[in-house]
């Protein structure tokens, strides 16, 4: 059965989609829109970080809705994406100023402790939050799941394009093939938003499936600066992340494009994780090996959890 099947077939067994209520939620000087599935009691929530630095929070929502049947799901908008407000001076952005968000919007939503899922770029803004968060508030993160998150350090970045390339055929490839990634240094959103969508079906191990899914379109300038600044500068975690004791689960489509061996390396790094890969799926797992993907990450939820 192909992934687009697998997808289909169990995309038919899901109960109807619990509705997100939307609200604003002020942090760091900041008017943050955030969105959340309703309450489920003796569960902590689950905070959801989406990847892509351009894009909001619709990366992941509907995607992980099957989520909320076990705690309530909070998202949000990232500063300056979607209908978050745009930070001044944002062509200074970095991703570390994301990471102090985390911390920031649980203190102003009350929310003593929750667990926290981070998929792809938000899997390092999730790190990075909740490092800062429990060296303060030992107890604030009960839970962290990084899916196909990136690398903690950047060495990951440079053989991305080419791994890109490799993976598609015919025009597709050619669209990649032809952007020149230096361009991606500087903060111009269309040059980001272009290479994103040009990208788009290289995450997939199903091209059928890639072709059936619409790219989604990056809209954030903001981001389009922190965007750039990791590609221009790299990056290097290891110092901000040594002391992490949060049990981490590591979640990995071993067909990524982003190699299953950063996966492996953050999951030695980080004290207590450990590494699920996820066999015949790309980037998007929950939506390439749905069954898989979610049976391991409620499992991982659950442990250790009281009884409802």
């Amino acid at each position: 059965m192909s992934a687009l099947a697998r997808y289909l077939a169990f995309r038919r067994t899901l109960p109807p989609r619990p509705p997100l209520e939307a609200r604003v939620v002020r942090a760091r000087g900041l008017d943050f829109a955030v969105y959340t599935t309703p309450a489920v009691a003796n569960r902590p929530p689950l905070l959801c970080i989406n990847g892509g630095l351009i894009f909001d929070h619709t990366l992941l929502w509907p995607a992980l809705a099957v989520l909320a049947t076990q705690r309530q799901l909070v998202f949000y908008d990232q500063r300056g994406r979607g209908a978050s407000s745009v930070p001044p001076g944002a062509a200074a952005s970095r991703i570390e100023f994301d990471a102090g968000d985390v911390p920031a919007l649980r203190e102003a939503l009350g929310i003593a402790q929750w667990d926290v899922l981070g998929h792809s770029w938000g899997g390092g803004i999730a790190m990075l939050g909740v490092a800062l968060d429990t060296a303060r508030h030992p107890d604030a993160v009960r839970r962290l799941v990084l899916v196909n998150a990136v690398g903690i350090t950047s060495a990951w970045l440079p053989p991305l394009h080419a791994a890109g390339v490799a993976r598609l055929a015919g025009d597709a490839r050619d669209r990649l093939a032809a952007f020149d990634i230096r361009a991606l240094e500087q903060p111009d959103l269309a040059t980001h938003a272009a290479y994103a969508q040009a990208y788009f079906p290289a995450w997939f191990a199903d091209q059928d499936f890639s072709r059936n899914v619409n790219p989604p379109r990056g809209e954030s300038a903001t981001g389009a600066c922190v965007a750039a600044r990791l590609r221009r500068d790299g990056y290097d975690w290891r110092d901000r992340l040594r002391d992490l004791r949060v049990p981490t689960l590591v979640v990995h489509g071993a067909a990524d494009a982003l190699p299953l061996a950063e996966a492996e390396r953050t999951s030695r790094f980080l004290t207590h994780a450990r590494l699920e890969p996820i066999a015949d799926a790309g980037h998007n797992p929950f939506w390439e090996a749905p069954e898989t993907f979610f049976a391991a990450v409620q499992a991982f939820l659950t442990e250790d959890a009281p009884a409802s």
